[in-house]
């Protein structure tokens, strides 16, 4: 497995269900609310604003992508809306923390939420001070992964080298265009064939303690 990622100068992960477990729920939370913000914003009911939110989910990357293209929803204030949620079932991750801190060269975060609610959730998991960057869908130009332009504008802001990189995401769709890129690409989530992704596992923590 060391083999696999004595190449690699820059680790870049993902946010929600990549460094916390899915099972906290979390994004429950943040789901409920864009589900929320839908209702209001196109006046319909509950279930026709979750089929929309899954449908723009689908179709264009986020729920926000596909808002602010059919819908002319402005970003910020969405963003901020949706990740007003309560932290208080996060636990500190010290195991991550640790494999984190044994990895050589720089560790970013780059999620389709704001840079705000990565900053707010890596602190309540005890990762703080674990990352050199926090990248979120603004630093993309609001465009999220997994369209190719989201990785150029946040792979060229950092300047980091897609073959010298790994990329850890539960979502297997946004791990297409790095593989493409040279990334050395891991799902983290249960196991799945998907011809862009090297590695798969369950437990990030185990799987950085082991790869150096």
């Amino acid at each position: 497995m060391r083999a696999h990622f004595a190449h690699v100068e820059t680790w870049v992960f993902d946010l929600d269900n990549t460094l916390y477990p899915p099972g906290i729920r979390l994004f429950d939370q943040i789901e409920a609310r864009m589900t929320a913000y839908v209702m209001r914003l196109l006046r319909v009911d509950a279930a026709e604003a979750g089929a929309l939110r899954a449908r723009y989910w689908r179709e264009h990357g986020t729920t926000l992508a596909g808002l602010m293209r059919l819908h002319g929803v402005e970003p910020g204030p969405y963003l901020d809306e949706v990740h007003d949620i309560d932290l208080a079932g996060v636990a500190p991750a010290p195991a991550l923390a640790q494999a984190l801190g044994r990895l050589p060269g720089r560790k970013l975060v780059f999620t389709n939420g704001s840079r705000e609610h990565a900053r707010r959730v890596t602190a309540a998991c005890g990762l703080a001070g674990c990352f050199d960057a926090l990248y979120g869908v603004e630093d993309a130009g609001y465009v999220p992964k997994p369209e190719a332009a989201a990785f150029a504008a946040v792979f060229g802001r950092d300047g980091l080298r897609p073959e010298r990189a790994a990329m850890f995401e539960d979502d297997q769709r946004n791990l297409a265009v790095p593989h493409r890129l040279g990334v050395r690409t891991v799902l983290v989530g249960p196991a799945a064939e998907h011809p862009h992704v090297h590695h798969q596992t369950e437990d990030l923590a185990a799987f950085l303690a082991g790869v150096v």
